[in-house]
């Protein structure tokens, strides 16, 4: 060997390991050392560090260029770093064509050698050449896909230990590319359309490289899935790999020996006079000392009746099964359904003319089954058009499904699934009931625990309902046959299989099938809809009573559970879908029972708690206050349920701004509440949390944070510290604490209550971004408004994504980020983001409401910074007028506008007026909130301020008797 040994670190992308291995095993071959992660990282290592340290170790990093390499987001940022911050040291070596744009800008200056479109011995010739001075073998190495007598690593001259980390057993890597056949070969021809899998394809190679002797691995997977496409290509990718690749349909397991004979007599070991049988265990027999042969057992099926059958020795057994029993005889990998990605891929390559969205639709109607998109794409070839297509697919499952012959694949998705389904009825029709009563309910999974529950309730399923080992009888054939998952404790069908059974069913059965799968819904006992623990069983339940092919509405036994589920949806953040159900349920029972029917007016109060949730408040008024009359009206002022309509009513008028009206109805509800249910009754504490807040509207602040404080050690000690109620009530103390000064107390609370509510709601969530906009109001107050600024753009952004631009939430936190911007002096900004608040509150929620008044006073402020001191006291002079209209004199909102007009008024010279203004609203700031509230010493500054531009400084000196650092008028925006 000449030249000087290196040591090298692989960089390459997953398509391209093949190109990875080969390049590895030529530097390992003439004396380099070389890191590569499939030959040298194991399960459970640490990637990063594991990369971190071969490329610290590294002499140079071979990089393998293709367009796989530069794709967006394949590297980790971490690989990327590591790379770029040794790209002096990288030898790029190109494996497949590239143009200049289609390579980082970081390496597009580099030279690279090429690789692609060479044969073997001038890649290996190129690969030497770019590591400049790689000595040469005395021997050269076969040529992978040529015979080879010895094994991997011995005299063929394979490098010692000493040469670095050990190659892998298994064959010698070919050159990729390299597509000569074996000289034994049955292999039906490439899917040339095959893609994606690549996840798959690098498993199922590991798998087979992962023993020294035998190594059987089986893919299983419902039909259609894919199974023999991956052996198809596999076969022809690696064939160089071997000597012998043998292709047998092993469906008919009697058939096997047939098939071993044909092979047997091509290889030359058959004997003419012998029978099948004999001449298969010959083949056995020579298969046990012959290496580099690959069986493949296509759609096998039953294991036991394989494993006679199972060749052993230095080669590879390859089998693809709907059934997942091969663990005793083989490594079994379930296949599953494309990625969307691999099914996007699949649908440009078949029809490149479909836009991304369409193919995104469809792929999503198809379940990403690769059967029924190479249906799918073979109609859309010839004509059909992408949405004609859906529509078909919708209106005639079965038939769309079972048209058309599929290259590669034996029959199309249909009839697989009808053969599957006849096999499986005249062995098990247990097991047949039992699927097709799954197929009308939803696609996701159906927890065994469920059909347990149950049983008893079935008709059309036979044999003894109370056998306590039913489900295991049933579940297995579903499994075996490939017609369903088995995952854990629940069954799942997919989507097509669950529409061809449906459209199988006989007419005169349907009615039982679909009582039986309400009946299956109504065992569910998923618990109380509004703890958060709860909510991934409703999360489940609720995706089969949305099935589009059961009608749930008009069944009397699943009216509770409807009920239930709207409570959910509302409880769980999804208002739309809570409001659309509401509406279905109420509109059809009322129809059924009368529109006072309990159960009508139930979907009443939740359809108007879920259009307030929506952010349309004034839609939702009449629709509460109709449950409310009602249910006052059929059932009684302290009936529970009249009790919930009126605490939502007092919801909504306090949201309306009505807040005395909202305040005299929480007092009436709450006494009521604890008469009738009880001091600590979840219900009672409702109405509690909710007078706190009406006492907070109102400036109550020292009341409110006494009814906060019992409220929430009540919610603690009932509820725990978790539930959203706890956590609402959490943050309504902290809001009175804000208001009273005490900020340090305030932020506390609020930022353990942001925590919670992440980790028990989710970022998303309503009540979490609440916790984040009174977060940040709060650190508003203390200054931090670069961080609120951040913190109510990722907010406003959230809302706008899940609830949409004009909710009322996001309007509040764009009415949040333009007090910090105005503090942080960007006045424009402010004035921009603030006049549009203003004009939606306006024609929301009115001229008069109490958040439209606080956006126009903090509007004001911002034109205050602007210097544009006439209209801002135009404005003020409006919004105060109209807020002691709405909140009285002594408000603290109307001293704060009282207190800017002041302000202003010094600023337009008119310091008489303005000192008067303040005296004013000094006075009444002592008499409610006392001379320590941040409120009070605000305006002193501000009067004194004026004081000494009138030249009273003894005045002046009179209320700020020590020197202050803040001698300027003090404006508060809110």
């Amino acid at each position: 060997m000449a030249g000087t040994s290196q040591r090298f670190f692989i960089s390459y992308a997953g398509a391209d390991r093949l190109w990875a291995e080969w390049v590895g095993w030529h530097l390992e071959r003439d004396g380099h050392l070389v890191e590569l992660d499939v030959w040298d990282w194991r399960t459970g290592d640490d990637f990063v560090q594991r990369m971190d340290d071969g490329l610290e170790k590294a002499d140079a990093v071979v990089a393998l260029f293709s367009k796989s390499y530069f794709e967006d987001g394949r590297w980790t940022q971490e690989e990327r770093s590591a790379v770029v911050a040794r790209r002096d040291r990288v030898l790029p070596l190109a494996v497949e064509p590239l143009s200049n744009h289609e390579v980082d800008p970081m390496f597009a200056a580099k030279v690279r050698m090429n690789l692609h479109g060479l044969d073997e011995a001038a890649a290996i010739e190129a690969l030497r050449a770019a590591v400049s001075g790689a000595g040469r073998p005395t021997e050269r190495p076969a040529f992978p896909g040529s015979p080879a007598e010895a094994p991997h690593g011995s005299a063929d001259g394979s490098p010692d230990g000493s040469a670095g980390s050990a190659v892998p057993e298994g064959p010698k890597p070919a050159l990729p590319g390299d597509t000569d056949e074996p000289d034994v070969w049955n292999v039906r021809r490439r899917n040339r359309d095959f893609s994606g899998r690549e996840a798959q394809m690098v498993q199922l190679r590991d798998g087979l490289l992962s023993g020294r002797h035998s190594v059987v691995y089986a893919l299983h997977g419902m039909g259609g899935i894919g199974k023999t496409q991956i052996a198809v290509e596999y076969a022809h990718r690696f064939a160089s790999q071997y000597d012998l690749v043998w292709w047998i349909d092993a469906e008919q397991s009697d058939q096997i020996p047939i098939h071993y004979t044909e092979l047997a007599d091509r290889i030359g070991v058959a004997l003419a006079e012998a029978g099948a049988e004999h001449n298969a265990r010959m083949l056995l027999q020579h298969l046990r000392t012959r290496p580099r042969w690959l069986i493949i057992l296509d759609n096998a099926e039953d294991p036991e009746q394989i494993e006679p059958w199972l060749p052993e020795g230095p080669g590879h057994v390859l089998i693809t099964s709907r059934n997942p029993n091969w663990r005793r005889l083989a490594h079994p990998t379930a296949l599953d359904v494309f990625s969307r990605a691999d099914s996007l891929a699949y649908l440009r390559t078949r029809s490149p003319g479909i836009p991304e969205a369409q193919a995104d639709t469809l792929a999503q109607d198809l379940g990403d089954l690769p059967l029924a998109l190479a249906q799918a794409a073979g109609m859309i070839e010839t004509g059909t058009p992408v949405d004609h297509y859906r529509r078909l697919l919708n209106d005639s499952t079965s038939r769309i499904l079972r048209e058309g012959e599929v290259p590669d694949y034996p029959v199309p998705l249909g009839a697989a699934v009808g053969i599957a389904v006849d096999g499986l009825d005249a062995r098990h029709p247990d097991a047949t009931a039992l699927l097709r009563i799954a197929a009308f309910l939803g696609s996701e999974p159906i927890p065994t625990e469920w059909l347990v529950n149950a049983r008893p309730r079935l008709s059309t399923i036979p044999g003894d309902p109370h056998d306590p080992l039913w489900t295991r009888a049933a579940l297995e054939p579903l499994r075996r046959y490939g017609l369903a998952r088995i995952d854990g404790e629940a069954l799942q069908l997919h989507r097509l299989t669950q529409a061809v059974l449906r459209d199988q069913v006989d007419p005169a059965q349907a009615e039982a099938i679909h009582d039986d799968a309400a009946a299956v819904l109504a065992a569910v006992e998923p618990g109380d809809p509004e703890p958060p623990a709860h909510w991934p069983t409703w999360a489940n339940l609720t995706s089969h009573l949305w099935s589009q092919h059961l009608d749930v509405t008009h069944r009397p036994e699943l009216r509770p559970v409807l009920r239930n589920a709207v409570n959910f949806l509302i409880r769980s953040a999804q208002p739309r879908t809570a409001a659309d159900l509401a509406a279905t349920l109420r509109d059809a029972w009322a129809a059924e029972s009368g529109p006072d029917h309990p159960d009508v007016l139930t979907c009443t109060q939740y359809l108007g708690h879920a259009t307030s949730d929506l952010g349309d408040i004034r839609a939702a008024r009449p629709i509460i206050e109709d449950a409310f009359v009602r249910r006052r009206r059929m059932l009684g002022d302290d009936d529970p349920d009249t009790l919930q309509s009126a605490n939502d009513f007092a919801a909504i008028l306090s949201a309306l701004g009505e807040y005395q009206e909202a305040l005299r109805l929480d007092e009436d509800t709450l006494t009521r509440r604890r008469r009738v249910l009880g001091e600590e009754h979840p219900k009672t504490l409702q109405s509690a949390g909710n007078l706190g807040a009406a006492l907070t509207a109102l400036g109550e602040y020292v009341a409110a944070r006494g009814t906060h404080e019992d409220t929430l050690a009540r919610r603690r000690r009932v509820l725990g510290d978790g539930h959203p109620d706890t956590l609402r009530s959490t943050l309504g103390l902290a809001e009175s604490l804000r208001l009273l000064g005490d900020l340090t107390g305030a932020r506390r609370l609020q930022e353990e209550t942001e925590a919670r509510c992440r980790s028990t709601l989710g970022d998303d969530h309503p009540l979490t971004l609440d916790a984040v906009q009174g977060l940040a109001t709060t650190l508003n107050d203390m200054g931090e408004y670069g961080r609120v600024r951040s913190m109510l753009e990722d907010v406003i952004a959230r809302h706008r994504r899940v609830f949409g631009a004009d909710h009322p939430q996001a309007v509040k936190a764009a009415y949040g980020l333009a007090y910090a911007l105005n503090a942080l002096r960007e006045h424009e900004e402010a004035r921009r983001l603030l006049a549009d608040v203003l004009a939606w509150e306006r024609r929301v929620l009115g001229p008069d409401h109490p958040d439209t008044l606080k956006s126009a006073h903090a509007l004001s402020a911002a034109l205050d910074g602007l210097a544009d001191y006439a209209e801002s006291r135009r404005l003020l002079e409006d919004t105060i007028a109209r807020r002691r209209r709405v909140l009285g004199e002594d408000h603290h909102e109307t001293l704060i506008s009282t207190h800017n007009l002041g302000v202003t008024m010094c600023n337009l010279r008119s310091f008489a007026a303005g000192a008067k203004l303040l005296e004013d609203v000094r006075a009444r700031q002592r008499r409610t909130l006392g001379d320590g509230h941040e409120d009070t010493q605000a305006t002193t500054r501000s009067l004194a301020a004026a004081y000494r531009q009138m030249g009273l400084h003894r005045k002046a000196q009179k209320l700020t008797p020590k020197k202050s650092t803040k001698r300027g008028f003090g404006r508060k925006p809110r």
